[in-house]
């Protein structure tokens, strides 16, 4: 029961934490701008969620590196948005993403594999 609740919370977490990043890039959708200005900014600020998205997919297939990318990735983004100089309202934001990269770590420690049979018969 709890190898599983450590499958999905990872995973939930990610997706949510995504979608909430992606959220703050919306505003670029005000002003007068053209829609072409509108779209360059809307993916630049998005650049930090198609990184996150990009561990998710790592972590889905790989937990230990797909882990340790959203641990790189949650102090790269702190360096980033300054997080570790002042500005510690971002690591509200941040601190999703090394949650979710420690949970994928220990989940890919606990989860009991079952050994491959050699001889043929299964």
């Amino acid at each position: 029961m709890i190898i599983r609740i450590l499958y999905w919370f990872p995973r939930i977490l990610a997706i949510c934490a995504i979608l909430f990043m992606m959220m703050f890039s919306l505003d670029v959708f005000g002003g007068t701008d053209t829609a072409g200005k509108k779209i360059a900014g809307f993916l630049m600020h998005n650049i930090p969620t198609f990184l996150l998205l990009m561990a998710l997919i790592i972590a889905w297939r790989s937990e230990k590196s797909g882990g340790l990318i959203f641990i790189l990735l949650f102090f790269a983004l702190g360096i980033f948005y300054k997080s570790f100089s002042g500005n510690t309202g971002s690591l509200v934001i941040l601190f999703p993403v090394l949650l979710t990269g420690i949970m994928f770590i220990i989940h890919s420690l606990l989860s009991i594999r079952r050994p491959v049979a050699t001889d043929g018969n299964k």
